[in-house]
């Protein structure tokens, strides 16, 4: 009995493609470093939520188009949220969506991390299943550092990669980090030269799809286990301390820093 494979659904800030049994994830931003705005902080969890169930595809890859994998939030994006904190309701329920689906999805996912991985950014490529990631890109959290609480997943997934210590330090300060670094510390699988990674990618993930696909699927739903467990744990408080943080003079703070491009003066409240 055949099964018929879905058409791909369209969107406007994320580009989907098969190639085999390969789907393809791209956050088509470009312009913009893929920054995520309201558009694509919608569309991202519809996108995972197909790749879930697609009948076409084994095996996911999510990356950027362009030069960087996600640059963060979108800086009118996060400044329309501080200005009415009533809209940052809806973004948390779309981020506990896109966490929870990422973590449901059974088939392997792999992050192609062509540049860099920042805030909502950094969560979506950690939450992935195996990183790669290009020499030249960086990788981390820097909610702290608009007086932010990293509520939508980071308070889950940098502990159960990198262990507690060195996750609250890097939580705590927004540090971004090299990814050779990353690699170093366990953060992210691999680091290898820009020019390489595309073959680096293509090897693996064709070293999957020519493997034990259904004991490869069961045995990535053994190991989330614990992450969605802890996920389940996390996010709803994190989701609320973060709501909680979007209503701070110390964002207002930090987002007028950002904008005029000096170090904020937070009085932490």
């Amino acid at each position: 009995m055949s099964t018929t494979v879905p058409e791909l659904p369209e969107f406007r800030t994320i580009e989907l493609s098969r190639e085999g049994r390969l789907l393809r994830i791209t956050l088509n931003r470009p312009d913009s470093f893929n920054a995520v705005n309201l558009e694509l902080h919608d569309e991202l969890p519809e996108a995972l939520w197909f790749a879930q169930r697609d009948t076409g595809s084994d095996l996911i890859v999510i990356t950027g188009a362009g030069k960087a994998f996600s640059a963060g939030g979108d800086i009118s994006h996060i400044e329309r949220n501080a200005a009415d904190p009533r809209l940052f309701d809806h973004e948390a329920r779309m981020a506990k969506r896109l966490v929870f689906t990422l973590l449901d999805i059974d088939k392997p996912v792999v992050c192609r991390m062509n540049g860099h991985a920042v805030g909502l950014g950094c969560t979506l490529a950690l939450m992935c299943d195996i990183i790669f990631a290009s020499e030249k890109a960086k990788i981390g959290d820097p909610h702290v550092g608009l007086g932010l609480v990293a509520g939508d997943g980071g308070a889950a997934i940098w502990a159960q990669r990198i262990g507690l210590a060195r996750a609250k330090e890097f939580l705590f300060t927004g540090d971004l980090i090299t990814a050779d670094k990353a690699a170093e510390i366990g953060l992210i699988n691999h680091c290898v030269p820009a020019e390489e990674l595309d073959q680096a990618v293509d090897e693996f993930c064709q070293r999957l799809l020519n493997g034990a696909m259904g004991a490869i699927r069961s045995t990535k739903i053994l190991t989330n286990l614990e992450l969605k467990r802890i996920a389940h744990a996390v996010m709803d408080a994190g989701i609320a301390y973060e709501s909680l943080s979007v209503r701070s003079a110390d964002h207002l703070e930090g987002i007028a820093a950002l904008k005029e491009k000096r170090k904020p003066n937070f009085g932490g409240s």
